[in-house]
C-alpha cells in the first residue's frame, strides 16, 4: 500500500453522526486514498507559511507604524506649548533630535497640513495618528491571510490591495504639498511614504498571483468547513470520498463588510480618545496682555482687505522663518472680511535695530524698508514685496552676511519702483518710528507677534496653536465689539502666571527712546520696582532721525536677547 490508504466509505448515517474533527479525518483518509502522499498530508496539517509578497506588506506596515509612530511623539510632545526637538532622521530613536527648528521636519509639523480640527483642539488631530492605525490595520490584515490560508484568495487580497491605496494615496498628496507649497522635505516623512508605496507593492504582486492562482480548478468542500481544495483536472476521487483542502474558501461579502468595521475601529478608536485626552488651553486664550492702542496707520502696513471692524496686528521681521511659517498657516485659513490686518515692522537686524547687538536676520532693515516704500507707491503692494521677501529669505540673509547692502540692491532689482526710496532718510525716519513705538509699548524682542483688537496671543500659540487661539480671539473680539481704549488697561507682556515667559522687554532702547506707556496703570507690587528704561518721552512730532540718537546715560543696559 506504500504511502496511500486504501478508499473507506461508512454509511450516510454514520457519517453524518460524526463529529467535525472526525470529518477532517476521515477527509484526510479519503485524500490520501486518491494519492495524496505522506509529505503531502504533512503539509496540510501544518500552519501555511507567509508569501513573499505577504511579508513585503508585514515589512512596509511596521516601517510605517515605526516612522509614524515618531511622528506622532514629536506631535504629542509639543502640546506642553513649549519648544522641544523634532525627530528629523531616517534612523529616529538613534539621531539627535533637531532644536534650531530650520529642518524639513519642523516646517512640515508646524504646517496647517499636518493635523486637522485645529479649530477645536490646541494644534489639532495630528494626521500621523490615523496614519498608524491604518499601517497597523494593514498588519493585522496581512497576518489574517496566513492564518486563514487566503493568500489565494483574490477576493481577500483585492480587499487588502484596495486598503494600502489609502496610505498610498495620501502620500502622493502630502508629498506635493511638501515640496511645491511648503518647499521642504521631511524624512520621517519620507519614511512613511516609502512605507506606503511597499504595502502598495506587495498587496498588488499578492493579489495579481491570487487571480492567477484561482484559475485552477477546485474540488468539493468537506461538509461544515470554510476550506475547500485545488486540484489538476486529471485528478480523480473515488466516489463519495470527500477531500482536505489546501486553501480557504473564498472571503464572502459579509466576511469582507466586517472586515471593513474593523478598519474603521483602528482609526475612530485612538482618534476618539486623543481628542478626549488633548488639554484644554482656553483659559490661556487672551491672558498674555494687551495695548493701549494700536499704532497709526502710518507706521504699519496693510496685509489683506481693510474693511473689517476686528483689529489684527501682527509684530513681524520679513526675514524670519517663524513669521513666514505663521503667514504660511493664516493664509491657509478660510477668508474672514471682519478682519482688518496691519503688521508693524520689527527687523531683528542691529543694522537698523538697536535693541539686538547682533544681526539675527541680516538683511531685514533693508527689507523692512522696501516693505515700507511699497505702502507709497501703486507700482506693487506690500503683500507683494513680503512674498517676495518669504521665498528669498535664505538667499538675502547670506548675501547680507557678505554685503550688508546686497538685500536692498536684490529689493530695487525685484521692484524698480522702489530703488528711489529704498535706503533714503524718509523711510530710514519712518522705520525708526516704528521701532521707538514698540520700546513705548514695552514690545518684547519677539517675532512674530499678534494682536486681535489689542489682546495679545500668547507666543505659544503662534505654531501649532495658532487656530485655535485666533479663532476664539475673533469670537471674543466680535462679541466685545469695537475696543474702547483704557487708560487701565495693561501694557503688552507676558501675563502674571502665563506658562512660559517671554523674552526681556527692550531694556536696550537709547534714552532718547520712550519709556512704557502710563507705568502707573499697572500697579507694581510691594517690592521696590525698577526704573523705567528712559525717562524721557518721545515728542509728538518727532524730527525724522535715520537713527537713534545716542544714549545720553554713559552705561548702557545690555540689550535683551532676541528670538525669532
Amino acid at each position: 500500500m506504500g504511502d496511500t490508504l486504501l478508499p473507506h466509505n461508512p454509511p450516510e448515517s454514520l457519517r453524518l453522526r460524526r463529529a467535525p474533527a472526525q470529518n477532517r479525518a476521515l477527509a484526510i483518509q479519503s485524500e490520501l486514498s486518491g494519492g495524496l502522499t505522506a509529505d503531502r498530508m504533512r503539509g496540510l496539517l501544518s500552519p501555511m507559511r507567509p508569501h513573499p509578497f505577504t511579508l513585503l506588506v508585514v515589512v512596509g506596515a511596521l516601517a510605517g507604524l515605526f516612522f509614524a509612530g515618531f511622528s506622532t511623539y514629536d506631535f504629542v510632545a509639543h502640546l506642553d506649548r513649549q519648544v522641544h526637538g523634532i525627530h528629523c532622521s531616517f534612523l529616529p530613536g538613534i539621531e539627535q533630535t533637531d532644536v534650531t527648528g530650520a529642518s524639513g521636519c519642523h516646517v512640515t509639523m508646524m504646517s496647517p497640513y499636518s493635523s486637522v480640527f485645529r479649530e477645536s483642539l490646541w494644534g489639532g488631530l495630528p494626521v500621523s495618528l490615523p496614519a498608524m492605525s491604518v499601517f497597523a490595520f494593514l498588519l493585522f490584515w496581512a497576518s489574517a491571510l496566513v492564518l486563514r490560508r487566503q493568500q489565494d484568495d483574490p477576493r481577500a487580497t483585492g480587499f487588502l490591495l484596495l486598503a494600502t491605496t489609502l496610505p498610498l494615496l495620501t502620500s502622493i498628496v502630502m508629498g506635493v504639498l511638501s515640496i511645491v507649497t511648503l518647499d521642504a522635505v521631511c524624512k520621517l516623512c519620507i519614511g512613511i511614504y516609502t512605507a506606503s508605496f511597499l504595502v502598495f507593492l506587495g498587496a498588488l504582486l499578492l493579489f495579481l498571483r491570487a487571480r492567477k492562482q484561482d484559475t485552477v480548478p477546485t474540488r468539493t468542500a468537506v461538509p461544515g468547513s470554510a476550506l475547500r481544495p485545488r486540484m489538476a483536472a486529471a485528478d480523480t476521487v473515488p466516489d463519495g470520498a470527500r477531500t482536505l483542502p489546501d486553501r480557504a474558501a473564498p472571503a464572502s461579502g459579509r466576511a469582507l463588510a466586517v472586515a471593513f468595521a474593523i478598519g474603521v475601529v483602528f482609526v475612530f478608536v485612538p482618534a476618539i480618545a486623543y481628542a478626549i485626552a488633548v488639554p484644554d488651553f482656553s483659559h490661556y486664550v487672551g491672558a498674555c496682555g494687551q495695548l493701549e492702542a494700536p499704532p497709526a496707520d502710518d507706521l504699519t502696513i496693510a496685509l489683506g482687505p481693510q474693511g473689517g471692524h476686528i483689529q489684527v496686528l501682527e509684530i513681524l521681521d520679513p526675514l524670519c522663518p517663524a513669521c513666514r511659517g505663521f503667514e504660511g498657516r493664516f493664509q491657509a485659513r478660510s477668508d474672514d472680511e471682519s478682519l482688518r490686518r496691519r503688521a508693524l515692522l520689527f527687523p531683528l537686524d542691529s543694522e537698523c535695530n538697536w535693541m539686538v547687538d547682533r544681526a539675527i536676520h541680516p538683511g531685514a532693515c533693508a527689507v523692512s524698508e522696501a516693505l515700507l516704500c511699497a505702502t507709497e507707491t501703486d507700482a506693487t503692494t506690500p503683500e507683494a514685496v513680503l512674498e517676495w521677501a518669504f521665498d528669498a529669505q535664505q538667499d538675502l540673509r547670506e548675501a547680507a552676511s557678505v554685503d550688508p547692502a546686497a538685500p536692498g540692491r536684490r529689493a530695487a532689482e525685484a521692484f524698480p519702483a522702489l530703488s528711489e526710496c529704498i535706503g533714503s532718510p524718509q523711510v530710514r525716519a519712518r522705520l525708526n518710528l516704528a521701532l521707538r513705538w514698540a520700546v513705548a509699548n514695552q514690545m518684547p524682542v519677539l517675532t512674530p507677534q499678534v494682536y486681535v483688537n489689542s489682546v495679545r496671543m500668547c507666543d505659544e500659540d503662534t505654531d501649532l496653536g495658532m487656530d485655535y487661539a485666533l479663532s476664539r480671539l475673533v469670537e471674543k473680539a466680535a462679541a466685545d465689539g469695537p475696543r474702547v481704549p483704557s487708560s487701565n488697561a495693561r501694557t503688552a507682556g507676558p501675563a502674571l502666571g502665563a506658562p512660559r515667559s517671554t523674552p526681556a522687554a527692550m531694556s536696550a532702547a537709547p534714552a532718547n527712546a520712550a519709556p512704557a506707556a502710563n507705568p502707573a496703570a499697572n500697579p507694581a507690587p510691594a517690592a521696590n520696582p525698577a526704573p523705567a528704561a528712559n525717562p524721557d518721552p518721545i515728542p509728538a512730532n518727532p524730527p525724522p532721525v535715520a537713527e537713534p540718537a545716542p544714549a545720553e546715560d554713559p552705561t548702557p543696559a545690555t540689550p535683551a536677547p532676541a528670538t525669532d
